[in-house]
């Protein structure tokens, strides 16, 4: 485990992510009332991307809960944008991180709430409604994996050591070309023992709890990422950009178990970048 930021205390990363715990399981209540609805209606945002009723709803109840127990944290959230706070902590919110799984009636769509403390990611749950299972971690906290039913163990990255042994996640073949890097996709295709579109947050926990070995996004915003870099840290392996940089605002993510990293950096690095905005 990690030692929590020396600015901070071990007992105010525990009271953060108690709640958020409890948000995300009080959240997911409301998500579940219109999953799988025939009556659910589905808006494009400006950047095209999904949104219904039960994303905004579901931020809307997080909100809430946050402003009345740390009034002066920070919130910045997918659905409504950044509200400013003076404590030194934000939290960074995507009540539903995959909203197109959502909206087709697939389960593998999750409540992502993170925390920082001075832009650095020290607490994150990932909850996913409609399989009661929930993983999170916090710096100094290790990280933790409840699943389906009931039971809690410790989440642990795989110990798979080559590429050509490993499954290898990843959320949209259309994402690679949109940042013109399909290279990046063709290559894992090539290297890859195993590769399967388990996607958005929950293709990140599948690292986190050895589940599969890497996740590979070329296309994530804050909301998408911050929640995943404490919880895949604690549990032993990185989150880092496509540059191998741990930031939550460069537009890429990978999950990755500590033995494939480099292999997967020298893939994922290249000339260009990825460029285009998410849309997930």
């Amino acid at each position: 485990m990690t030692t929590p930021p020396a600015a901070t205390s071990r007992e105010d990363l525990e009271q953060r992510l108690e709640l958020a715990l409890a948000m995300a399981r009080e959240a997911s209540a409301f998500i579940l009332s219109h999953y799988q609805s025939s009556s659910l209606a589905v808006e494009n945002k400006r950047d095209s991307s999904p949104v219904t009723i039960a994303d905004r709803g579901a931020e809307e109840l997080i909100r809430t809960r946050i402003i009345a127990q740390f009034p002066h944290d920070a919130i910045l959230g997918e659905e409504f944008g950044e509200q400013p706070g003076e404590s030194g902590f934000k939290w960074i919110l995507d009540p539903v991180d995959g909203t197109k799984s959502f909206i087709h009636g697939v389960p593998l769509f999750g409540t992502l709430i993170g925390v920082e403390f001075n832009r650095e990611c020290v607490a994150g749950v990932c909850h996913f409604p409609a399989m009661n299972e929930t993983v999170w971690g916090g710096r100094g906290l290790g990280a933790w994996w409840q699943t389906n039913d009931g039971s809690i163990r410790p989440a642990r990255v795989s110990a798979v050591t080559e590429l050509s042994k490993a499954t290898v996640c990843f959320t949209t073949v259309q994402g690679y070309a949109r940042v013109g890097r399909f290279d990046v996709f063709e290559s894992l295709v090539e290297k890859a023992q195993l590769l399967r579109g388990w996607g958005d947050c929950y293709g990140h926990m599948l690292v986190a709890t050895g589940r599969a070995d890497v996740m590979v996004d070329p296309l994530m915003n804050p909301w998408d990422a911050a929640a995943l870099v404490p919880i895949v840290t604690e549990a032993g392996g990185h989150f880092v950009d496509w540059m191998g940089e741990s930031s939550i605002y460069s537009g890429s993510g990978i999950s990755v178990n500590d033995k494939l990293r480099d292999a997967v950096l020298k893939i994922t690095r290249g000339a260009a970048g990825p460029r285009a905005s998410a849309a997930r």
